[in-house]
């Protein structure tokens, strides 16, 4: 996080709970992993998946998500959906 401004991940994020509607912080680890090009490293995918949990507290810390009724789940607030210029739920 840089001074506040979201990152180019946080932003990929952002976008993926927006298209989505609502994502847990586990769907949202598998979405980001499949984003990327696969590597033979084992620890690769362990921590694109880990890193879902730090991208969702930065996010929800500058308040671009919130958690989603039915618990587990994010969804973008206004002010996240406006970062990003995406329709997605309204809160």
């Amino acid at each position: 996080m840089s001074e506040g401004y979201p990152t180019a991940a946080q932003k990929e994020a952002l976008r993926l709970i927006c298209d989505h509607n609502r994502l847990d912080t586990h769907q949202l680890g598998h979405h980001l992993l499949s984003a990327r090009r696969s590597s033979t490293n084992p620890g690769f995918a362990p921590a694109i998946i880990r890193m879902a949990a730090t991208l969702t507290w930065r996010l929800k810390a500058q308040g671009f998500i919130t958690e989603a009724d039915n618990g587990g789940a994010w969804q973008t607030t206004a002010d996240g959906r406006d970062l990003i210029s995406c329709g997605g739920t309204r809160e």
